[in-house]
């Protein structure tokens, strides 16, 4: 009888004590066919990436494991919720394994496409997710960027815990955001999907929460009882996609521990620092961005240390990432992944990519990367262009779902967006206390409501005899 797989990670530690699943390696074979682990605990089925000397880095053996196997309970009856986590307590997956694909890339021509063939495969699985019709949840414990936010940006429930790292730090290697930060990106509050773009600036812990990106805040520590609460839960055929996943967010909620105080922790993309990011990236050009930044006045430093930080970054990587910022708030789900894998394919013969990440990956210590072109200057619209033209006739990247939006159909899980809060302030002018009432009240008492709610109100109404006034309307 084979033996079980190993779980490291904390959360799935009630699964090592109830596997059934048969596909578990022995020690005879070869580590290496370890790099994904996948056990059961009753209804719930893991996923466990296995590289955590590599932080859980994403490759493509990785991939043609686990996309097989999350088609396979899509079918079974006996699979009611899927959770995907990183190995160890450090990362859920620190990106896709760069490092060999710039090498790969260094061969010529047949090395460029084996790596735009990886981002194609990594592209159907983040879509995959996206569209994945059981309650799927990714646990963002530890480091979560690039190929790690795709496994888990898209899914109806991601948990950030107190040690969450989030970004997208592509710009910094030559390369863009991409899994699908065309899609999610954008569709954050205000300007702070292409802030996070361009700067590849850093969330942590409960911050993710606010932003957008996580659903929920959990301590690590109840991580293990919750999968074995949500393994307990059992589903007919009657029941409903939506009516599932009311279940799980309900049972989640079991297991909040509570978010750090606001004056412990205020809201990091708020306040001034957001109105400076609203006012700044909301031009269309990079080299607007830049002017804006060096005539902020309002947060001199954060602007100061911003601009220093995007004058670091690759020139082509920051053109075609405004681009694709400004383009993907028009794409589908759908579109956005066969556009990606269309970009990708260009970066991957572009030279930025290489330098980028031989600079600041594999050097020690790391190095500024010597781009080419060098400037903002040398890049005219057409070179930009050529990353998003797709040549007539060129085949589009075939997916395995079906399924497509242009808004995410679960955006009730995590916390209420500003557009909504807008909405209704303006449908509904009324007292402070009152309007974060409504919000705490429709989102179940769902922790974190408050806190954002207050802190939009406080940055973007103005009181008046008739209640609380969005800044906009009040003239």
């Amino acid at each position: 009888m084979p033996l079980r797989a190993k779980v490291t990670n904390p959360a799935f530690t009630a699964a090592s004590k109830m596997s059934t699943d048969s596909s578990a390696k022995t020690p005879t074979q070869p580590s290496e066919e370890d790099d994904v682990l996948f056990n059961s605990l009753y209804g719930v089925r893991l996923v466990e990436l296995n590289r955590p000397k590599k932080l859980n880095s994403l490759n493509g053996s990785m991939v043609t494991k686990i996309l097989p196997r999350l088609k396979e309970w899509e079918k079974s009856q006996l699979a009611n919720i899927v959770m995907v986590s990183g190995a160890g307590s450090k990362a859920l997956c620190a990106g896709g394994d760069v490092a060999a694909l710039a090498l790969q890339n260094e061969s010529g021509p047949e090395g460029q496409q084996a790596s735009a063939d990886f981002f194609q495969l990594e592209y159907k699985l983040d879509h995959l997710i996206a569209n994945y019709p059981k309650p799927f949840i990714s646990v963002m414990d530890g480091i979560t960027m690039g190929g790690g936010v795709g496994l888990s940006v898209h899914a109806p429930f991601r948990i950030a815990t107190e040690r969450t790292l989030f970004a997208m730090p592509e710009t910094t290697i030559g390369f863009f955001p991409d899994v699908g930060g065309s899609f999610f990106l954008p569709r954050l509050d205000g300007e702070v999907g292409t802030y996070l773009a361009l700067t590849s600036a850093r969330l942590s812990g409960v911050q993710t929460l606010y932003a957008g990106i996580a659903t929920h805040y959990f301590h690590s520590s109840v991580l293990g009882n919750l999968t074995t609460r949500l393994s307990e839960l059992t589903f007919n055929d009657r029941v409903s996609r939506d009516e599932r996943l009311r279940l799980v967010n309900s049972t989640m909620a079991e297991f909040s521990t509570g978010l750090p105080s606001i004056q412990e922790e205020p809201i990091q993309l708020g306040g001034n620092v957001r109105r400076a990011i609203d006012r700044c990236f909301g031009h269309d050009t990079v080299e607007e961005i830049m002017l804006a930044l060096e005539q902020e006045t309002e947060c001199k430093k954060w602007a100061k240390e911003t601009l220093e930080t995007i004058s670091s970054r690759s020139p082509t990587s920051l053109k075609v990432t405004l681009r694709q910022m400004r383009l993907g708030k028009q794409w589908t789900i759908s579109e956005t992944f066969r556009r990606e894998a269309h970009v990708a394919a260009q970066f991957m013969r572009h030279p930025d990519f290489v330098e980028g990440v031989k600079a600041r990956l594999m050097s020690k210590p790391a190095r500024q990367a010597a781009w080419k072109p060098a400037t903002l200057a040398e890049i005219n619209q057409d070179q930009v262009d050529a990353f998003f033209n797709i040549p007539e006739g060129e085949q589009r990247m075939e997916l395995l779902s079906k399924g497509d939006y242009k808004s995410y159909p679960h955006l009730i899980y995590g916390l209420p967006t500003e557009n909504a809060i807008k909405n209704y302030v303006q449908n509904n002018p009324n007292s402070r206390g009152n309007i974060i009432e409504h919000f705490v009240k429709t989102w179940e008492n769902k922790e974190g409501v408050k806190e954002k709610v207050g802190e939009v109100l406080s940055r973007q109404t103005v009181k008046t005899d008739q209640g609380l006034r969005w800044r906009d309307d009040s003239a």
